[in-house]
Order: structure tokens, then C-alpha cells, then sequence
């Protein structure tokens, strides 16, 4: 477990891992921290710790950018919602290199943090946000449905 998420999330146990590749090659390994008692449908209300592991360099603001992009997949908001929820993930995805370590953690009630390589970034406390950040991976409308069987654990 990630150290900065022991302190968050010390019952936790790791749920599912997978990678996501594009056009074949790796861009990151995922790992889903959970607790005991992780029911995947309703993920948004329940406590967890999501991290990337990166295997290629890539720029904070792309990641951010299609964060977003990933969200609509999941759900609907607003324009002005939008603006707000990039320029917070412009501040917690700094640009990363193959090795560095994103850790998003939910609260379980709409509370989120981000870390970077072990160091806090940014938070928010939204749950609308939060249910679709981690749907992004968690949702059935991901658009990466390997990967979430992979993080969730289930059966492929």
C-alpha cells in the first residue's frame, strides 16, 4: 500500500490492478485499495484509493484535459463545473515521468485528495465530482471496460 495512503485508509486491501495501453503501449498500471467490504456498484459512496502508476511522460494538462473528457462519459455537468474541476486537476497532475506515482483518494462522502508521489496536490470536497472522477475507471460507461474488471476484481 502507498504510504500516504495508510494513514486514510489503514484497513484497506488491494482490490484489482490492470494497465491501460494505448495503441499497445503501456501509458500506466492502476491499483484499487479498498476495504473488505467493497460492493463495485456502489463505489461512489464508499471509500477507496486509486493509483497510477505511470510508464510515459506526459503533461499535467493533458491529463487533466482528458479527465474531463473521461467524465462526460460517466455523467453530465455543467460548463462552469467544468472550468473548476480542470483548473483543480491542473493542480493536483503535475507533469509526470515514467515512474512517478498519482494517488487519488475518496472519502466516501464526496471528499477527494490527490497525491503526487507521495505528496498532496490538491482537494475538494464534491461528491458529484468524486462518483464521476473515479467513474472514470469504476463506472459501467468506462472507456476502458478491461481495466475496470481488472481494478474491480471481477471476473473477465
Amino acid at each position: 500500500m502507498p504510504e500516504e495512503l495508510q494513514p486514510l485508509l489503514p484497513e484497506a486491501r488491494l482490490r484489482g490492478s490492470g494497465v491501460l495501453r494505448f495503441f499497445g503501449l503501456r501509458v500506466y498500471e492502476a491499483r484499487l485499495w479498498t476495504l473488505p467490504a467493497f460492493t463495485p456498484e456502489d463505489y461512489a459512496s464508499q471509500r477507496l484509493g486509486l493509483v497510477l502508476s505511470y510508464d510515459r511522460r506526459l503533461e499535467g494538462g493533458a491529463i487533466a484535459e482528458r479527465s474531463i473528457a473521461e467524465m462526460r462519459r460517466v455523467g453530465s455537468f455543467s460548463e462552469a463545473q467544468a472550468q473548476q474541476w480542470l483548473a483543480l486537476m491542473r493542480k493536483a497532475f503535475p507533469d509526470v515521468k515514467p515512474g512517478d506515482r498519482l494517488l487519488g483518494w475518496h472519502d466516501g462522502q464526496g471528499g477527494v485528495r490527490f497525491f503526487h508521489n507521495g505528496r498532496p496536490t490538491a482537494e475538494l470536497a464534491d461528491p458529484l465530482y468524486a462518483r464521476l472522477f473515479f467513474g472514470i475507471w469504476l463506472a459501467p460507461q468506462s472507456s476502458a471496460p478491461a481495466l475496470r474488471q481488472s481494478l474491480l476484481g471481477l471476473p473477465g
